[in-house]
């Protein structure tokens, strides 16, 4: 494959007094990924800083693309975000050096000095294709929700502290890398308390999964919890009208419109939900004010992909792909977008695999709801107390409904931090590009289904 040659420079500025300034210089020069203004020397070539951050998160985050043209797509300011397969080509064809990304994933490369690096034809491929990376992951989750070789520490750090998701749109096992960097952007603290109170999921061997389970009864506590949690939920289907016309063509402005009638209802039954919590009385109406206004958009998330995925990925879907985009909006689709598009569709995939029942819902919920670590509470050591009972009791009944899947409840407790993660990012993609996220997800989860 040859090399695409590097983006030619701008014509030079009318001559000015005085030699030009360095940042003038900067400004003369075009990306050599996407010819959009380069920002100064990254990772050994001149780039931009969107082209910047989309390498070092691909490699960070192992991450796998795939080309649906044949891998020779235009890279421009406009359409770089179209195809991620051929834009982290280009940054390898072109010498980005991934030996200068700083390996614990925090801003500042290493290494600095190094120039524009060349490798071979067979190193870019088995990078494209994931094999560099397979020697390296030994954290990922598994393909499948059933137990494997694996440990069933999968998916947590050292420091028991749960990993988000990489590469979502590979389908197989990866590694959950960067962590640190993440972890203080949605969990805002250095170390959370949360994951201190799991009761033995830590203390299992790394040979557990080989080991026959032992057959064992739920706990009595836990029986009544979690029909207690079970009452307070309407899961009942979805009362917004989703159903339309064949040949109809929907707009913009109506797929968005329906979108918002979605999200009140899901929000309307949230706050019926916490009135019928088992512990309602037990904090205060300022917390339960503060910890509904930081996971409303987390507990509509989960109870998407969950209890109501079947009207999301299937009436909803339906509705979505009578909706066609103009081509400005695919050019203005952000990159936020395009990240929060690649996780959901990676973690509707792991929640297809796991099935999860209504307790295990009811009791992810709750856990996420009891969130200690959100600013302005009045009462955290209450809260503290409530989320380890409900640790425990999602534990008891994942342990006990599914011996012979050990890795389950790890693999349960991976998917909250990155529904925390995808719900603070869905914050910063533009109102008028979520009818254009909906379509690509749903479409995109749709097919992977009706593929199985």
């Amino acid at each position: 494959m040859e090399l695409e040659p590097p983006a030619e420079l701008p014509e030079p500025r009318a001559a000015s007094k005085g030699p030009p300034r360095s940042d003038e210089r900067v400004d003369q020069r075009t990306c050599l990924i996407c010819g959009d203004r380069a920002t100064g020397l990254h990772y050994g070539i001149i780039s931009c800083e969107g082209c910047k951050g989309f390498f070092k998160r691909s490699i960070c985050n192992k991450r796998v693309y795939r080309c649906s043209r044949d891998k020779n797509c235009v890279m421009s300011r406009k359409q770089r975000n179209r195809c991620q397969y051929c834009r982290l080509l280009k940054c390898l064809q072109m010498g980005m050096n991934r030996k200068a990304i700083r390996e614990d994933g925090m801003p500042g490369g290493r290494n600095k000095s190094i120039g524009p690096v060349q490798i071979s034809e067979e190193e870019i491929e088995r990078i494209m294709s994931g094999q560099e990376f397979e020697g390296e992951a030994n954290m990922s989750w598994s393909n499948n929700g059933d137990s494997d070789h694996s440990s069933p520490g999968n998916g947590v750090s050292e420091s028991n502290q749960p990993s988000p998701v990489s590469t979502p749109s590979s389908s197989r096992s990866v590694e959950l890398n960067g962590f640190a960097a993440l972890r203080d952007q949605y969990l805002g603290t250095p170390v959370s308390t949360h994951y201190q109170y799991l009761p033995h999921l830590f203390s299992y061997s790394a040979h557990s999964a080989l080991v026959a389970p032992q057959p064992r009864s739920l706990e009595p506590q836990s029986h009544g919890l979690i029909a207690q949690l079970l009452c307070a939920e309407d899961l009942e289907p979805l009362g917004t009208p989703m159903l339309i016309e064949d040949g109809y063509k929907v707009t913009q402005a109506e797929l968005f419109a329906l979108l918002c009638r979605l999200a009140d209802e899901l929000l309307f039954r949230q706050i019926a939900w916490i009135k019928k919590l088992p512990f309602f009385c037990e904090l205060s109406i300022k917390d339960y004010t503060c910890l509904l206004s930081s996971t409303w958009q987390e507990l509509i998330l989960l109870s998407s992909l969950t209890v109501y995925s079947k009207q999301i990925f299937g009436d909803l879907a339906d509705v979505t792909s009578k909706y066609s985009p103009s081509d400005d909006e695919l050019h203005r689709f952000s990159e936020e977008g395009m990240e929060v598009m690649e996780r959901l569709i990676y973690l509707f995939r792991k929640f297809s695999q796991l099935k999860v029942s209504n307790e295990e819902y009811a009791c992810m919920k709750a856990i996420n709801f009891l969130n200690q670590d959100i600013r302005g509470l009045t009462n955290a050591s209450q809260l503290e107390q409530l989320n380890k009972r409900y640790w425990y009791v999602c534990q008891d009944f994942t342990e006990y409904k599914y011996p012979h899947q050990p890795n389950r409840f790890p693999d349960l407790m991976m998917c909250l931090p990155e529904i925390r993660y995808i719900a603070g990012k869905m914050v910063n993609v533009p109102l008028e590009q979520l009818p254009l996220l909906f379509k690509a997800v749903l479409h995109s989860c749709k097919t992977s289904v009706s593929k199985e």
